[in-house]
């Protein structure tokens, strides 16, 4: 039975080449042969959604089987990932159940598993595999659902930003939570003072970087502390220093990445506008020319930690609507910090000859901390040599930034999973019903593993795709991975939300919290419908058709 599991993953990877066949045929542009139509793959947009998430979904089943195939056959961390890999199965037959049956019109496309197959997914995820898992689950301690096959120097950092994330940010977190508080000053210094805010910046430019599972791992640990107060506060360092690296003169990386990495200089991501979210191309906030530099007029939205930065990454169009992505630049913004304790909801500064910039917090149900504001810009002057890149190269240099915090996010998303899973372990030990603790009925049990499945799979693909992302690749990966992890955040919160029952409802529990940031997380650095029928999905069709030639 040890092949019959990996076997019945391969069906599944064979009938997903169908279905990626199936739908580049259906979707192949008649005026360009060998690329598939947008507009027509948007009228197949449901079978694309689907698509992506059992790319997705198989992808992390292998690379959870292959790492934990060197353990011991009866080891924990090996039968939770058969116990995942067999649950993937399962919901993969399902769906095709729902969806394959009649996919682009044609033939039902179905798995045809062996008898051996069968038995094997039954031995991996039946009620005696859920109750040989349960007591290491249930003792877990430190990790509920344990890493797998870290190296010491990637634990050496794990356990550095676990007790950062213990000790720092989660006795912060509540009362960010609850008050819709800025992240306070001292924390800030604090990440500065660790290294965290240049974990991604190599080390020739003041930076920490190692490698980008060294990145993950301090992602993951401080999410779990406060995805707002934590995890997230490296995502903006990210993505400035990935497009400063790729696409600023060397003078540019000399000045601002020794001074983001050390805290001295805040940033904030303006590339949302009001009219255009995943639609980058249609920005329209305006870079004009002027003596010694350029005004920006305009309006962005959704610019997370604005207030607080004194520096803005701000994506502009230098070029006409008609240029669309080939029209934008990117540029460097500096402006005034507002620091807690001021009012820090929102902000009017002025530039000295005659521009001001303005900003406002949004109110968010989550995801508190740095709060996420629309920023006006009339007339605010950059001087020339704060643009970043040539012209016209703005949407490269920015999607590039993407990619890392697209993995990034991904890390946040196990993170967040891993502490509401730690929460539900431990409120179904403590709670009794009918005289029995919560986590003795086999419904409780299911569902932990479920969650613990879930968190082991995401866990080990973000991992995976780091090491694929230090050799140059991943970003394809990276997609994918973000996909998966961030809805499965809203499930595993829910769930263990759910365990709770009453309690999980009331803002006694840090579950609640954890349910509430989950749901942004589908949503910002490439919401999820448009991350699987556009970067996805169009990527897996024109790869397919690239091949047929």
């Amino acid at each position: 039975m040890t092949a019959a599991l990996p076997a019945a993953l391969a069906q599944c990877e064979r009938a997903t080449r169908t279905l990626i066949a199936r739908l580049a045929e259906a979707v192949v542009d008649p005026a360009r042969p060998g690329r598939p139509s947008t507009s027509m793959l948007h009228g197949r947009g449901e079978e694309a959604f689907v698509l992506a998430r059992l790319v997705a979904d198989v992808q992390a089943a292998e690379i959870l089987l292959q790492t934990a195939e060197s353990l011991a056959e009866d080891a924990p961390q090996r039968r939770l990932a058969r116990y995942a890999a067999a649950q993937v199965v399962r919901q993969f037959e399902a769906q095709l159940v729902v969806h394959g049956a009649t996919w682009c019109d044609g033939a039902p496309v179905r798995l045809e598993l062996s008898d051996d197959q069968r038995q094997a997914l039954h031995e991996a995820s039946d009620a005696a595999a859920v109750a040989a898992l349960s007591p290491w689950l249930l003792e877990g301690g430190a990790s509920a659902a344990a890493s797998y096959q870290l190296s010491e120097d990637h634990e050496d950092i794990r356990v550095l930003f676990r007790d950062f994330a213990d000790g720092q940010v989660a006795p912060l977190a509540e009362h960010i939570h609850r008050h819709d508080a800025l992240i306070p000053e001292e924390l800030i210094a604090a990440y500065g003072e660790l290294g965290a805010l240049g974990i991604t910046i190599p080390p020739r430019y003041g930076g920490q970087f190692i490698d980008h599972r060294s990145m993950a791992l301090a992602t993951e640990e401080l999410s779990r502390a406060s995805l707002g107060a934590g995890g997230s506060v490296i995502t903006r360092p990210e993505i400035a220093s990935k497009a400063l690296l790729k696409g600023g003169t060397e003078a540019q990386k000399k000045h601002w990445l020794p001074r983001i990495a050390s805290g001295a200089e805040i940033v904030s991501i303006a590339v949302t506008e009001p009219n255009a979210g995943s639609d980058v191309a249609s920005l329209r906030v305006q870079a004009t020319p002027t003596e010694g530099g350029w005004l920006l007029n305009g309006e962005k939205t959704w610019c997370t930690f604005a207030g607080r930065a004194s520096v803005m990454l701000v994506l502009a169009r230098t070029g006409t609507p008609e240029d669309k992505a080939k029209g934008l630049t990117l540029f460097l913004v500096p402006k005034p910090a507002t620091k807690a304790p001021d009012d820090d909801h929102a902000f009017q500064h002025e530039d000295g000859q005659g521009g001001v910039i303005s900003g406002r917090a949004i109110p968010t149900v989550g995801y508190r901390g740095m709060h996420s504001f629309t920023v006006f810009f009339e007339r605010w002057f950059v001087a020339a040599d704060h643009q970043v890149g040539e012209l016209g190269q703005g949407f490269a240099l920015q999607m590039a930034g993407f990619a890392g915090g697209r993995i990034q996010t991904a890390a946040r998303a196990v993170g967040v999973m891993e502490a509401a899973l730690r929460s539900a372990v431990s409120y179904a030990l403590e709670r009794q019903v009918f005289g029995k603790a919560l986590a003795t009925l086999p419904l409780v049990r299911r569902k932990l593993v479920d969650m613990a499945a879930r968190v082991a799979l995401n866990r080990q693909m973000t991992y995976a795709v780091c090491d694929e992302m230090d050799e140059g690749g991943g970003h394809m990966e990276a997609s994918l991975v973000k996909l998966l992890a961030c809805r499965d955040a809203e499930t595993v919160t829910r769930e263990a939300m759910q365990l709770h029952g009453g309690m999980g409802y009331s803002e006694e529990y840090d579950v609640s919290r954890y349910w509430q940031d989950a749901r942004v997380l589908s949503i910002f650095e490439g919401a999820e419908e448009v991350l699987a029928i556009l970067v996805i999905t169009r990527t897996l069709l024109r790869d397919h058709l690239a091949q047929q030639g």
